[in-house]
């Protein structure tokens, strides 16, 4: 099932590729470096979607101590840093040829790197934590205060002087975005094809998550069978009779 999820999803994204390029039209205020817009918000709006799951695992986990939200929590966590990652890597690309500089600290830009160091301490956290039920707690409290952050990112553009402009988001991209049938066309499949990207990567952490814990749980059972084996047998020694001359 993941895997046919999996070739899906990177087919989608291969489509979409293919549209961002022949299909959707050259910007021409932009030109050709707007269509990496395509990657940025989708990456974007995925980025929120796995920090709203770690928010909700998180709380699920604390409440009930279960394994499987810590997991989930985790897992979506190391995803979303991979989107916003991306994020942070598009949109200086985007923004250099526009705003003439790779970097501004711009509020969009500046909530969004918080946003990135908030989640890469979270992962940090769990790699350093000795006790792992510990570790999860701790990160799970991380995880839900991080969360606060992703409405300031989304509202910055409204909330404070920004380069950005109040036209395409995440939760409006044809919001003054000039898009005519074919760059809606393109962004629509291109947000489709990454969703399932997301989709099957969460899937698979989970799964290599779950083959973690069992593996760990073998060499706990094998310890223990160890240390309550006996540490060797005695063998009464014989004394040699003389032989008889």
């Amino acid at each position: 099932m993941l895997k046919a999820l999996g070739a899906v999803a990177w087919a989608a994204v291969a489509v979409a590729l293919g549209m961002m390029f022949f299909v959707a039209r050259v910007d021409d205020f932009n030109g050709p470096i707007q269509k990496i817009f395509y990657v940025h918000v989708p990456s974007a709006w995925l980025a929120y979607l796995s920090f709203a799951i770690v928010f909700v695992a998180s709380i699920a986990y604390l409440r009930t101590e279960n394994r499987r939200w810590d997991l989930l929590a985790h897992s979506a966590a190391e995803v979303g840093v991979v989107f916003t990652s991306l994020v942070l890597i598009t949109g200086p690309i985007w923004a250099r040829p526009i705003w003439g500089t790779w970097w501004q600290w711009d509020a969009r830009l500046t909530s969004t790197l918080v946003l990135w160091l908030v989640y890469v301490g979270y992962l940090f956290l769990r790699g350093l934590a000795t006790d792992p039920s510990r570790g999860g707690r701790l990160a799970a409290v991380v995880g839900i205060i991080g969360f606060i952050n992703v409405p300031i990112v989304h509202y910055s553009v409204n909330w404070w002087r920004t380069l950005h402009p109040l036209g395409p988001t995440v939760a409006d991209p044809v919001n003054n975005s000039g898009f005519e049938t074919p760059e809606l066309a393109t962004f629509f499949v291109s947000l489709g094809a990454f969703t399932l990207l997301f989709a099957w990567l969460l899937a698979e952490r989970v799964r290599l998550g779950r083959l973690q814990d069992t593996v760990q749980a073998a060499e706990l059972e094998l310890e223990a069978a160890l240390d309550s084996a006996p540490t060797g047998r005695s063998h009464p020694q014989h004394e040699r009779s003389p032989r008889p001359a």
